[in-house]
């Protein structure tokens, strides 16, 4: 390995000072505004001229912090590791051995693809409870990039035929052959029946309650009264119009994020390509695949689709899903086709042993506990429009009858395969030496009907995730249990709760 060290590209002094600016952009704004703009009334002079002197110091105080760091930094191999040196005021070192390196994935932005640019996150096997990958190289050339992965691969023993062969246009020819590769109506669908106008109303009411102080809400409601008056229909009409912004919002921000969506796999690990704008390259090795999901929401059910997640162990919190997502929507006729490809070990149709008739009242005894008082005030104070309130009572027992009828469990030598609803249909996959525990409940109630719960923990992003077999029959619970013990590394867990019914 050579000792020479490397720079980043001189782009990055420019994307550090972005990024420092992005995350103070809003507060600055906050403060702007609040201030009334830099100007304080009658003083408006000299008071504006500093005001505006000091976010004119901040801003070239974040440039050259931006041009020091990548000044700073240095990278380079040395005894079958990837060294960096870095630091703004204290220079700081950090040794990452190749062996460790679970994944390198990158991503290129807009400042990187005019440059032929991209930005490196390096992954280990034990990752930390950190927003921050193990390391990161803001930009280097594609062929830098590379050279990182040649370096690693000599050191995990690879042959250095093998190695020399490696280049970008075998990447970009490999990367021309997905197993799986999302169309724009797949796009549009995802987009359309996802929780994205959700979260566009969710922004927009955080925005708004960052700036109640300057927003006349009085005028407004004042506005809004005399709105009314015209009628049902123009409130209608608002309202549909409204919601119409948002799904295309919703839609435009799928197709950015998910546009030339595509896997591949090579050398035992998952390879996802994605983004219009910012360009995402993430490797996932199938050794820190712990689960399988595949999910449906009521509306893609409907119309015969569904997603599928991984969970993954180890890794950063920096990339919003813990849970990637592995097929982000597909038609169920052709989960099985792609999945095979990838897990050939696993029986993608089991025989699900349901739960029993007798369990069915515990699906939706619980929900009524709450929606009774619940509609009890409401009734109260709006009555007579409380009343609709009602509906919610047969709602959630039809909810309860839908959860009952999805849920079961399958044993298929070394994985078990759960399936449950909460308002969503989740089937998951577990190999038996990923589970972290296994543990069955059962409530005072439950002791009189024979029946208990089985809960699954395992490992996900730097955390655990969980599942259900709700309600199970009491053999069957003790029979997960047997199946799971001779291979546990964590004592099981029996707890015997009080009803909190």
């Amino acid at each position: 390995m050579s000792n020479e060290k490397y720079k980043l590209h001189p782009v990055s002094a420019i994307i550090n000072f972005i990024k420092v600016l992005k995350d103070m952009i809003f507060p600055f704004i906050v403060v702007f505004v609040v201030n009334g703009f830099g100007s304080n009334g009658e003083s408006s002079g000299w008071s504006s001229f500093i005001t505006y002197s000091i976010y004119g110091i901040v801003l070239i105080f974040l440039l050259v912090s931006g041009i020091v760091k990548w000044k700073r930094f240095r990278y380079w191999f040395e005894e079958e590791e990837l060294r960096i040196e870095y630091g703004l005021f204290v220079k700081k070192k950090r040794y990452i051995p190749f062996e460790r390196i679970q994944s390198l994935n990158y991503t290129e932005g807009i400042f990187h693809r005019p440059f032929g640019l991209v930005k490196v996150k390096v992954e280990t096997a034990g990752g930390g409870p950190t927003k921050e990958a193990d390391a990161e190289l803001t930009a280097i050339r594609k062929e830098a990039a590379e050279q990182i992965k040649r370096e690693m691969m000599q050191a995990k023993n690879k042959q250095s035929a093998e190695i020399e062969e490696i280049n970008i246009e075998e990447v970009i020819a490999q990367e021309a052959r997905p197993i799986f590769k999302m169309s724009i109506k797949d796009l549009f669908v995802l987009a359309s029946t996802s929780g994205g106008v959700g979260v566009f109303f969710s922004g927009l009411a955080v925005f708004a309650s960052q700036f109640s102080n300057i927003i006349p809400y009085e005028m407004i409601y004042d506005e809004f009264i005399v709105f009314i008056r015209f009628g049902a229909l123009i409130i209608v009409l608002g309202v549909f119009f409204v919601l119409l912004i948002a799904w295309i919002v919703s839609v435009i921000i799928t197709l950015i994020n998910f546009y030339n969506f595509m896997i591949r796999v090579e050398d035992n690990e998952i390879i996802i390509t994605r983004g219009l704008l910012e360009k995402k390259k993430i490797t996932l090795p199938l050794s820190r695949i712990q689960g399988l999901r595949v999910v449906e929401n009521p509306l893609r059910q409907l119309i015969g689709y569904a997603s599928v997640i991984v969970d993954s162990a180890g890794g950063s919190l920096e990339e919003k899903d813990e849970k990637i997502r592995l097929l982000p929507l597909i038609k169920k006729t052709e989960i099985n086709s792609i999945l095979e490809q990838i897990f050939q070990d696993l029986d993608l149709e089991p025989e699900l042993i349901t739960v029993p008739k007798r369990s069915r009242k515990f699906f939706y005894r619980l929900d009524f506990l709450w929606i009774v008082p619940l509609s009890t005030a409401v009734i109260y104070f709006f009555y007579p429009f409380g009343l609709l309130s009602l509906i919610l009572l047969p709602l959630s027992y039809f909810l309860g009858i839908w959860k009952h009828r999805a849920a079961g469990y399958a044993v298929n030598g070394q994985h078990l395969v759960m399936r449950y609803r909460n308002f969503s249909k989740v089937t998951i996959w577990m190999e038996k030496r990923r589970i972290q525990s296994i543990t069955e409940r059962m409530t005072f109630f439950q002791k009189r009907k024979n029946v208990s719960s089985i809960v699954t923990t395992i490992k996900s992003g730097v955390g655990g995730a969980t599942s259900i077999a709700p309600h199970l029959d009491k053999a069957d619970a003790e029979k997960l249990m047997n199946w799971y013990q001779p291979m546990r590394t964590t004592t099981i867990q029996k707890e015997k709760e009080q009803p909190s019914e």
